[in-house]
């Protein structure tokens, strides 16, 4: 396949390119600098600046394009570069891809999407949340529409929490761990949807490769935990103790909104239409997701 990806430079896009090349795919990224060669094409979605011949002869668009949810203190503009990174990226490149004809979109969404769903069950038949990140998740979902409206098969990734050593959560916690300073967050109850690095960059490559699959998927482990379970589930791994528990006020007051929707909240979402699909994951449980990250 010819596959052209975006966002490519984050922690799933630079496994993802590889994973695809290892397998002897064309992959072609788009940056947003000058590009160093032939597999590489400049864009600039802000100013809606993409060439589209590099979609002539594509067999997929991928993209991954968002800032980080966490990465900094929820600010009127840091959350206006959270909505705007995304939507503006995804409109972009629904629109070219539904005038370039290309097969298949398969454009990022995540699990916030649904809002705090308590020890709710949700699969991707659920109803969207309210707060934030579910009103920017259904605003970046809605931009894939001129894809749709093409009859493009166009996915979208409802990704949970992925796990490697090398970035995102996992990569933040792992020095707290190891000098014993896990712990549990607020009352510990609210739910993760995990998915190792391994399991998402093949459920993207899955979904690439099935003509089948189309509209949201739920790209999460099989089994959700709740905050104290993963909080425990760390610790075991690493062999550290984990005693602390950090109130929920104290967590609003470190790191502001963010808390409430990212920390104190959760979404208990299950991969229905990976599992109905004929998906295998790697990684079934919390356990061995965390034992592939940290351990192997």
């Amino acid at each position: 396949m010819r596959v052209v990806v975006a966002g490519s430079s984050g922690l799933i896009g630079t496994a993802l390119v590889s994973s695809l090349r290892g397998d002897g795919h064309d992959v072609v990224r788009l940056v947003r600098r000058s590009s160093a060669g032939p597999d590489e094409s400049r864009w600039d979605p802000q100013k809606d600046r993409l060439d589209t011949g590099i979609l002539v002869d594509a067999d997929a668009v991928v993209n991954l394009c968002g800032v980080g949810i966490g990465d900094k203190r929820w600010t009127g503009a840091y959350k206006q570069l959270i909505r705007d990174s995304r939507i503006a990226a995804t409109d972009v490149l629904a629109e070219a891809v539904a005038e370039a004809g290309v097969p298949v979109f398969v454009n990022a969404s995540a699990v916030g999407y649904y809002g705090d769903t308590g020890d709710r069950v949700v699969d991707e038949t659920s109803p969207s949340g309210t707060g934030f990140l579910a009103d920017t998740c259904r605003d970046w979902e809605a931009a894939t529409a001129p894809a749709d409206d093409s009859k493009i098969r166009t996915v979208r990734l409802r990704s949970g929490i992925v796990l490697s050593p090398h970035g995102g959560l996992l990569g933040r916690l792992k020095t707290l761990y190891s000098f014993g300073l896990g712990g549990r967050l607020g009352n510990g109850r609210q739910y993760l949807s995990w998915i190792s690095l391994e399991d998402e960059v093949d459920a993207i490559k899955f979904v690439l490769s099935r003509d089948d699959v189309a509209g949201p998927v739920n790209v999460t482990g099989p089994a959700p935990v709740t905050n104290a379970q993963f909080n425990g589930a760390v610790a075991r791994t690493m062999h550290r103790p984990a005693p602390w528990i950090v109130p929920g006020f104290a967590l609003s007051a470190l790191v502001g909104e963010f808390a409430q929707e990212g920390i104190l909240a959760g979404q208990r979402a299950i991969p229905t239409v990976l599992e109905n699909a004929g998906f295998r994951f790697r990684h079934n449980t919390i356990g061995e997701a965390l034992d592939a990250a940290l351990v192997r």
